[in-house]
């Protein structure tokens, strides 16, 4: 639970449409030791440690402790209901899409297909 000095972080964080890089992001802070897992992607970002970078420095400075686990891309069709998690990133290897998808489903739980697939890049 958020303090009223530690920032309510969601789960998922990702653009609204589109194909984009996605990273998955442990976090954690002294006031709440256990770690959790968090999405982050955006069709802004032209290499995964530039979703890292942000991120990083934003929760950096809230207390987080921020550990890159993956990355890969996502392909957002709302009109589909559909999100599809693939691929890798080069700099920090694949994200487990398996925990990735168990997240989406959370927060989109009104869509059709939330997928993955380790092949592509």
């Amino acid at each position: 639970m958020a303090t009223s000095s530690s920032p309510i972080i969601p789960n998922i964080d990702i653009d609204e449409d589109g194909t984009f890089k996605y990273i998955l992001i442990k976090i954690q802070n002294k006031s709440n030791p256990e770690p959790r897992l968090i999405v982050r992607g955006y069709k802004w970002a032209e290499f995964h440690a530039d979703i890292f970078e942000k991120v990083n420095e934003e929760l950096s400075s809230a207390g987080y402790d921020c550990e890159c686990m993956g990355g890969g891309r996502i392909k957002h069709t709302p009109d589909e209901k559909s999100l599809l998690v693939y691929g890798y990133s080069v700099s920090y290897g694949r994200a487990d899409h398996n925990k990735t998808v168990s997240l989406l489903q959370d927060k989109y739980s009104h869509y059709k297909s939330i997928t993955f697939s380790n092949k592509g890049y």
